[in-house]
């Protein structure tokens, strides 16, 4: 059994990274469940969406790679897909399930209204949040809080993919003894869905775009939501995910001021694109790895959970810069989180 001392001690830890100067956020499916009263998790979306398919064949070859062993409706993706250069069906049939099945949710918004308020009264320049997630969750709750967002598109009913949008500066000029000097007044928070979103699509004339979230691209384009991993690596190259993903890059190590600090929401650490950028990152002797999820697999619980500058909380089991000890009632949670940041 834990020993008081030890749950203090990740409880005091956790309350001083995540109130310190340059921390990070990546957010996972699990920070959109909400106790199943927001979207979907990973796992779900099959039996959700495989009715919407209306290519019976194809749907019978997904569901014939889910039922030989594919993990999860990715993995089934990924087994249907040759790799070549031109994509195959698939893939668009699911991510237009997953969209049509996306389109008409609204969840409450009140625990990522708390988060991106907190977050804007962060002394940090723009803080990064970056997004695994399809859902419009956070962009929502930042309208309804009023708190300045970029999510890399400038526009109205068509918004275009400006990538310079992130590194722009709010502020005024003003006179003093020393002369003009720029007063920087807001910092948007920096939100990079390096998975895609939606309401984001490719029109073949102009780019990436965006449309309202509740409503269809138009119909000659395709959406910019990239549910397999084989193409994760291929696809992250083409805009906008060669912006964004060159941000994360950067964010987590190469750029001259990177983040000290990446707390993970409801990430469980399957996707190995994305995990390779972290464990890069952890070669740096000032950089902590904070990790909150209800549960980690066997495989990425070895991974993580020894290293020190490593802390893993979850329902059954939590590792404290390489100490392991019994699980957290709910410091792994989205909704106690939100409120902590």
């Amino acid at each position: 059994m834990a020993q008081p001392d030890f749950i203090c001690a990740l409880e005091a830890k956790v309350t001083e990274q995540l109130r310190a100067q340059r921390v990070g956020y990546l957010l996972g499916a699990g920070s959109s469940y909400l106790d199943n009263a927001g979207y979907p998790l990973t796992f779900e979306l099959w039996d959700l969406i495989k009715d919407r398919i209306a290519d019976t064949q194809k749907r019978a070859d997904i569901q014939a790679k889910l039922n030989d062993g594919a993990t999860g409706i990715e993995d089934a993706l990924d087994r249907l897909d040759d790799g070549g250069a031109m994509e195959t069906p698939y893939r668009h049939l699911v991510t237009d399930a997953i969209a049509n099945h996306f389109m008409p949710m609204k969840p409450n918004l009140d625990r990522h209204v708390d988060f991106v308020r907190r977050l804007s009264y962060r002394a940090d320049p723009s803080v990064k949040v970056f997004n695994l997630n399809y859902d419009p969750l956070v962009e929502r709750a930042a309208e309804t809080a009023r708190v300045r967002l970029t999510d890399g598109f400038f526009g109205v009913e068509h918004a275009f993919f400006a990538p310079e949008l992130f590194a722009e500066r709010i502020g005024q000029i003003r006179g003093t003894h020393k002369g003009r000097q720029f007063d920087e007044t807001v910092k948007p928070i920096h939100l990079l869905k390096l998975h895609g979103s939606l309401g984001w699509y490719e029109c073949p004339q102009h780019g990436a775009r965006r449309c309202a979230y509740g409503l269809s691209p138009p119909s000659d384009t395709k959406r910019l939501m990239i549910p397999p991993q084989r193409r994760k690596a291929n696809e992250t190259m083409l805009q906008p995910y060669a912006a964004l993903w060159s941000a994360f890059r950067g964010c987590l190590g190469q750029d001259a001021n990177p983040i000290n600090r990446l707390a993970c929401l409801g990430y469980g650490f399957a996707d190995e694109h994305v995990n390779a950028v972290i464990e890069a990152a952890l070669a740096r002797m000032d950089f902590t790895l904070l990790i909150f999820t209800k549960r980690l697999s066997n495989q990425a619980w070895g991974r993580w959970s020894k290293k020190p500058n490593v802390i893993v909380v979850t329902e059954d089991r939590c590792s404290l810069n390489g100490r392991t000890d019994r699980g957290h009632c709910d410091l792994w949670s989205f909704e106690r989180l939100s409120g902590m940041v």
